[in-house]
């Protein structure tokens, strides 16, 4: 599979945007954990080869287990998530479908009751730019190296 074009080198501005918005991450208050599993979460939802294959791997560098990784997309199901990453993900699920029926407001009021207004405005962002980040790597047809 052929990519198509390179938007580093073709908008080396927006770029370095996109760049500086994923910086902003470092300088916030969220979790490494919280922050690989909704972007693991996203990924997996927008069919994002390029970005999944990514974050599973940053995921693995930063501590998270296989298992959970294997089971992010399916974290109803099982009880190896906490509460705040259940509503992170819950969150991530419904902002990433947002033509579907928005972001519930009981999804929203259990997010707040549980990360405070600061932290879920951050986890808000973090959705954000990872969805911008498969927009550009899926319509780009970027994909993982080779095996």
């Amino acid at each position: 599979m052929d990519t198509r074009l390179n938007m580093s080198k073709l908008e080396p501005e927006a770029y370095k945007i996109m760049y500086s918005f994923e910086k902003y991450l470092d300088n916030s208050e969220i979790t490494m954990t919280h922050r690989e599993l909704l972007k693991i979460r996203a990924s997996q939802i927008n069919g994002c080869a390029f970005c999944l294959d990514l974050h599973t791997r940053e995921a693995l560098k930063t501590g998270e287990t296989q298992k959970r990784i294997n089971l992010v997309g399916v974290w109803r199901e099982v009880p190896f998530f906490t509460k705040e990453e259940r509503i992170i993900l819950q969150l991530t699920e419904e902002v990433t479908l947002i033509n579907k029926k928005g972001v519930s407001d009981e999804t929203y009021e259990e997010a707040l009751q549980l990360l405070g207004e600061k932290y879920l405005a951050q986890i808000l962002m973090a959705i954000t730019i990872i969805n911008s980040w498969n927009r550009i790597a899926i319509s780009t047809k970027m994909f993982p190296e080779s095996v």
